[in-house]
């Protein structure tokens, strides 16, 4: 065995009629389109179920915007003391 997931059967439809392919995969996210190049993975011909290992996965998801790191904004927050309490405000901007 090489490591590679091997899948005889299809695990949706029990059809044997699934095959590795290797592919460009297209997506959508968010109304964003882009493509993974080169991607391997079952195509079953019964039922059209893809499969997809863990390598495919990594894969596609470096290549998905839904993955990518976004860098988050924090607002800083004012504090001030008014009659003994201690109250914050968010700053404006």
């Amino acid at each position: 065995m090489n490591g590679k997931l091997q899948i005889k059967t299809c695990p949706t439809c029990g059809s044997d009629r699934i095959e590795r392919v290797v592919r460009d995969v297209t997506r959508k996210h968010k109304g964003q389109t882009y493509t993974v190049p080169s991607v391997e993975f079952y195509d079953c011909l019964n039922c059209g179920e893809k499969v997809y290992d863990r390598e495919a996965m990594l894969k596609i998801e470096a290549y998905s915007p839904a993955y990518r790191k976004t860098r988050v904004l924090v607002r800083a927050r004012t504090y001030t003391k008014a009659a003994g309490a201690t109250t914050s405000r968010p700053t404006t901007g």
